[in-house]
Formats: C-alpha cells, structure tokens, sequence
C-alpha cells in the first residue's frame, strides 16, 4: 500500500487517521477540481485563445462577428494530439504569426451544416441554406468548402462584396457607376441559374414597388446584400410599362460583365427582318440610324406622341403605321 497505507498500520490515534484521510481526500478532490477547471476553461472559454498573444487580433474579430456567442470548439474541432503538435510548436519554434489558415486548421462543411443546415439545440436562430440555389450550386455541386467564401478573412462570415471575382476571374461590372457593385446587388437566390431577374434590377432602376416585391422574398442576397440607399439614389430610373412589348430578363440584351449599354446589332438577334421591312433599310443603310434613334429604350413601340417630337427632326411627320408599309 506504500507510504501512504502505512500511515494507516501504525498506532496513529483514531482522531488522527480522520484527519490524514480527510486531508487525502480534500486534495483529491481539489486536484480534480482544478483539473475540471483546466480542462474547462481550455475546451470552453474563448479567452485561452488569447493565451497565445498570436491569436488576438482572430479573437478580436471573432468578439464582433456573427459567431461570437460560439465556442470556438464548436466550429475549430481538431484531435488531442493536433492539440498537443499546435502546442509544442508555440513553445519551441515560438512562431511570430499564425500561419495561413492555422496550418492545416480549417473548418470542414461538416461542421457548418450542424448549424446552417440541421436546427441546433443551442443555436436554433442560425440562418438555414436549404433553399439557397447559389449554395446548391457552389457547395452541393461544385463540393466548395464553406469556408472558401465564409470565412476567407478571419472570422469574417458575410462574404466580401467583391469576393466572387476571386474564382470568376473577368466577372466584373463595367458601366458608369456600376464598377463597385457587390456582385450580390445583382445576382440573386430569386432565379434557378443565380441570375438577376427583371425585378432586381429595377431594385435600382424602377420606382417602390420592384423594391417592395425583392425585399418582400426576403433571399439570402436582400438580407444581407442589397444596394446602399445611395446607389439606388444615383441610378437612372427606366420607365418600363407593365405591358412593354419586352417580357423577359434584361440581361437579354444588357450585359453588365461586358458592356452595359446595348449595341443596336443585339436587336436583330430577334428581328433578324427589321432591316429589311418597311422604311427600315433606308433608314439604317442610307441614314446609318440605331435603332434607339427611332425607338426609345423600353418602351421601343413609336407613338403617335413621340412620332411627332421625332420623326419632324429629319422630315415631315407621318403616320407610324405607314412607316412599315
């Protein structure tokens, strides 16, 4: 029994073995305690980061970001000897900054979807991507890590306005005034194929109701990525009618990632026998008019009205009907 037991064998008063052995066992007892503790505030307390001066500036990030009600546990879940490896190398190598990504340190998918995707029990507030097309294309087809856009910046979860440009090299907007846009003004969880559809882009360019009907679906890109008031402000509003003849996406004929403003050779992709039908010919051939020379964007039908603004400017009004005779 040791050194221990043979306290116990010898003729030590009774009143005197109670208190060896109390004393045995306040120190157990304290020793497994203190040991809790450790282990506790390692494993649970975000500040023991902090015991390495390195990871101030993560865990300052980290005090401000979406995630700091989490554990840093609950996401940077590594084994006990990559615990270990991380904790002797701090002490031998003493390393002047945190390497990229914390080694090989990165949060797996798996991890994110215990929150993001099932209902967690201690997070049930957190936001769900099951019916996001963008993160069925990017993380269940094209097997993309979560943290390739989330997180990319320490600690930094809503993904960079301009981050997209990163893996769509050439992707991005021209046009005057446009140059700056987050890609997600734009793009949006509205359509299958991630595209803008006709009401997002009158966001910007139509009047309240466009506004209404995006924020009203309230998608991932109106929650957290909508154009500031100020370049709503300073775009050029379009008077699109109801029943304008054009029905589908601006992006039939706008293309942002080239060039914004149409050139009027688009249109005979659709009216391949403009040119050729009524006074058409001669006013494009001999005239060398564009099309929005005669037809003014959007609402593209000639009118009576604006025939006699127009048209007077070259020649003699005339019927706009007569015009395709």
């Amino acid at each position: 029994m040791g050194r221990i037991g043979s306290i116990f064998k010898e003729k030590i008063p009774i009143k005197g073995k109670i208190l060896v052995a109390f004393l045995l066992l306040v120190i157990i007892i304290g020793g497994g305690l203190a040991a809790f503790k450790m282990y506790d505030f390692t494993q649970n307390n975000p500040k023991f980061c902090v015991s390495c001066h390195l990871m101030q500036s993560a865990y300052d990030a980290w005090a401000t970001s979406e995630h700091k009600d989490i554990n840093c546990h609950e996401c940077h879940q590594i084994s006990i000897a990559e615990q270990n490896r991380l904790l002797l190398s701090f002490i031998f190598l003493r390393p002047k900054s945190v390497p990229d990504r914390h080694g090989k340190t990165i949060v797996s998918w798996k991890f994110c979807v215990e929150c993001h995707w099932e209902t967690n029990k201690k997070h049930p507030e957190a936001k769900k991507i099951n019916k996001s097309p963008s993160h069925a294309k990017h993380y269940f087809m094209e097997q993309i890590e979560c943290a390739k856009c989330h997180g990319y910046v320490t600690h930094k979860f809503i993904a960079e306005e301009r981050f997209c440009v990163r893996c769509h090299e050439g992707k991005e907007v021209h046009g005057v005034g446009m140059e700056q846009l987050a890609c997600l003004n734009c793009h949006t969880d509205r359509t299958k194929d991630y595209r803008p559809d006709r009401a997002k882009c009158l966001f910007c360019h139509g009047d309240e109701k466009y506004q209404k009907k995006v924020l009203d679906a309230a998608t991932l890109d109106a929650r957290y990525n909508m154009a500031k008031p100020e370049v709503v402000a300073s775009a050029i509003e379009i008077d699109l009618a109801d029943d304008a003849p054009m029905q589908f996406d601006c992006y039939t004929c706008h293309q942002p990632h080239g060039k914004v403003r149409p050139d009027w050779k688009i249109c005979l992709k659709c009216h391949i026998n403009a040119p050729v039908t009524g006074a058409h010919q001669m006013h494009i051939e001999s005239m060398g008019l564009e099309c929005n020379s005669c037809h003014k964007p959007h609402i593209w039908k000639v009118t009576k009205k604006q025939a006699k603004q127009n048209c007077v400017i070259c020649h003699e009004y005339r019927d706009p009907k007569k015009f395709l005779e």
